[in-house]
């Protein structure tokens, strides 16, 4: 059977089997190319060589397709922002490939893939990857970002017309309640604008983390505990994390905000995390190192003192970086700015005299 053969066959079990992905695989472009070993979709079209699709099973195929049509309404240029394009496409292309083998696509040999992605946004992967690969291999070619910002202002009205037919797509699968599993992550423009604050969030840890490495000797006030911490090579993220257990924190919001610490905790290989709970007092105070579950016991519910926090952060813990204060917004706050930095996380805007405030979406 031809590759061409394969396409037509793989395009109608997916409209069939997965009606969505079949659906933006039908107006998908589609390209022979020599030049690669196997598929890839830049955001803009599927190339794929003739040799590998004749190779594989039709499953193969059907998974390249929907691959490629994800990308094509991914956002992939508008999302992209500041990041190195190339890193952000494999970022995007991991999210991507999780989530179809969630809805029961069979994975390809050659596809990215890794199960630490699941349920991640790209963002979120991005963030994974730079960390983990040396400041130099990161650099773009010049002359290929040039290429690119080319090829993306040709591209541009195409590529709304793309936007908008995936758009009309996603109404109507969303009407008829037949969207595939976990699309939220690939697609996250078309939920809530939940991306808008995650983003943020993981922006501004990921910020604080190239800042507040620690290059030390083993910690020996943890040895104790059998886990010893980064020596001098390694990295080390170090911040405070407050969360407001007073009255007006509902026992469902106080769920958001712990959700949300034991997620920061599962995106960094080393991490020193001082986990305080407040309400008019502090009610806890423990230290969570790599590798530890997020365990705690939520005490409080009376009035809601900002000030003790901060007091006590001064009197307790050794230069810190950024404090991640998650609350309602309503309390006394203190009167002076603290030397480190405030990130406010809160389910609505409240005016703050310092630091800034981040709202989240509570309703995930």
């Amino acid at each position: 059977m031809t590759a061409q053969q394969k396409i037509q066959q793989a395009k109608t079990k997916l409209m069939l089997e997965h009606p969505y992905f079949g659906s933006l695989a039908s107006a998908l472009e589609i390209e022979q190319s020599d030049d690669i070993e196997a598929f890839v979709s830049n955001g803009e079209s599927l190339q794929y060589n003739d040799e590998y699709f004749e190779s594989v099973d039709i499953a193969d195929v059907e998974f390249a397709l929907a691959n490629g049509a994800m990308h094509s309404v991914l956002g992939h240029q508008e999302r992209v922002g500041e990041r190195y394009e190339w890193l952000w496409q494999l970022a995007t292309d991991y999210t991507i490939n999780n989530m179809l083998v969630n809805n029961g696509l069979t994975l390809p040999q050659k596809a990215n893939f890794q199960e630490r992605f699941d349920k991640m946004y790209a963002e979120e992967v991005y963030e994974l990857l730079r960390d983990e690969i040396p400041q130099k291999d990161l650099e773009e070619n010049p002359q290929e970002k040039k290429k690119q910002d080319q090829e993306q202002k040709e591209e541009q009205k195409e590529t709304q017309n793309q936007e908008e037919f995936a758009e009309q797509i996603f109404q109507k699968m969303n009407r008829q309640g037949t969207l595939p599993q976990d699309l939220q992550y690939t697609l996250p423009q078309y939920f809530s604008h939940q991306i808008d604050w995650r983003e943020a969030l993981y922006g501004y840890i990921a910020s604080h983390s190239k800042s507040s490495f620690s290059f030390m000797p083993p910690n020996m006030k943890y040895l104790y505990r059998g886990i010893y911490l980064p020596s001098l090579s390694s990295d080390l993220l170090r911040i405070v994390i407050a969360i407001d257990s007073s009255g007006s924190v509902d026992d469902r919001l106080v769920r958001v905000f712990l959700g949300e610490v034991e997620s920061i905790m599962g995106q960094y290989p080393n991490f020193e995390i001082d986990v305080i709970i407040a309400d008019s007092k502090i009610q806890s105070h423990q230290v969570f190192l790599a590798g530890e579950p997020l365990s705690y016991e939520i005490q409080g519910r009376g009035g809601t003192d900002f000030a003790i926090v901060f007091e006590y952060i001064d009197a307790n813990i050794d230069y810190p970086t950024a404090l991640l204060y998650f609350t309602d917004g309503y309390g006394t706050f203190p009167e002076a700015e603290p030397s480190y930095d405030t990130l406010w996380i809160m389910p609505d805007a409240v005016e703050v005299p310092f630091g800034e405030v981040l709202c989240i979406e509570t309703t995930l």
